[in-house]
């Protein structure tokens, strides 16, 4: 089956039973696959399945997940994997992958891509996860279908726009999808809306937006992508007395990593969809590490996640902190 990621997304409030089998979340926005995840997250927990990220490094990492899918337990009866990145299984990982798929499994593995043009989606692997599986395409093509899941978004924070405020928010945020969130979670901070939603005027509204010229989660990208060390260190400080979410400067964080480890592996920046304007931030970025093994940082980026979930006792923004200064060029330990 596939989906827009809208109509997946509404769906999760109403399952009943364990969300099992494959999952392929492809595209370019890549906010919308982090909301999926965590929206379902709590869902797998309820129904006694654990969780574990896998990146997919290559086409020899589908042996790792589907050897790890099949595997027993003795603490958990069942499992979700989360794999992420841009390889397709080779053939004789596409056996087993196809063997899995067809099965309906307990097991959960879900994966995140960027998008497959339509030519792609004639390949094997595609057809697979979209007849046995489930396929949600996470891009926005719609101005409309921005501000309906920007709405929804609003009414999980407790806030009600009016239609002067969405259209102002809309117009300050240039229809960036993580500026948008990020100013509905300072409004949601500022006016703690209880059980009754609260309604966001314009001026209220200018309060998010006010705070938000600070410092954001962009200007943390751009600093860490650049090396400002000193930079890096103010934002990160700021981001953290204004508690902006630990899993908004996370994904800020991986966005960055990953991006780099794509394009040190031979991608364009055509293909990872990098705006010219970043590019040569991206560039200063390799040239720096381009005598570093950075597919260690996958391991450093999971300690991360598991530290933003409690997961681990290590906290979450001291691992923030070593993340983003390994990315610009000063490790804060010689080992990760």
């Amino acid at each position: 089956m596939h989906q827009h990621f809208l109509s997946a997304y509404q769906q999760i409030n109403n399952l009943t039973q364990p969300t099992t089998g494959v999952w392929l979340l492809h595209g370019d926005e890549k906010l919308l696959s982090q909301w999926f995840i965590e929206k379902l997250q709590p869902h797998w927990l309820n129904h006694g399945l654990s969780i574990l990220r896998m990146d997919i490094v290559n086409t020899k990492s589908w042996q790792d997940i589907l050897i790890e899918l099949n595997s027993l337990s003795l603490f958990d009866d069942n499992k979700v994997i989360i794999a992420q990145g841009n390889h397709k299984p080779d053939k004789e990982s596409l056996l087993l992958f196809s063997e899995f798929i067809k099965q309906n499994s307990t097991n959960c593995l879900v994966i995140i891509s960027d998008k497959y043009d339509k030519k792609s989606q004639n390949s094997t692997f595609f057809q697979l996860c979209e007849r046995f599986g489930q396929v949600i395409d996470c891009q926005i093509y719609q101005e409309y279908q921005r501000e309906k899941l920007l709405k929804h978004q609003a009414e999980e924070f407790g806030l009600q726009l009016t239609d002067s405020a969405w259209q102002l928010l809309l117009d300050h945020t240039q229809n960036n999808l993580l500026t948008a969130y990020q100013t509905l979670w300072r409004l949601s901070y500022l006016y703690s809306p209880n059980l009754s939603p609260t309604t966001i005027h314009d001026d209220q509204l200018q309060d998010g937006l006010v705070s938000q010229s600070q410092f954001t989660t962009f200007d943390l990208s751009n600093a860490m992508l650049s090396g400002n060390l000193s930079q890096v260190a103010k934002i990160l400080q700021h981001l953290k007395r204004v508690e902006e979410p630990e899993s908004l400067v996370l994904w800020v964080i991986a966005n960055d990593m990953r991006t780099l480890q794509s394009l040190q592996a031979g991608n364009s920046y055509q293909k990872l969809g990098i705006w010219q304007a970043k590019q040569d931030l991206y560039q200063q970025a390799l040239q720096r590490h381009a005598n570093h093994d950075i597919s260690q940082w996958s391991n450093l980026l999971y300690r991360c996640d598991q530290a933003v979930k409690g997961l681990i006792k290590q906290p979450a923004w001291e691992l923030l902190y070593q993340s983003a200064f390994i990315l610009a060029g000063s490790a804060i330990f010689k080992q990760f």
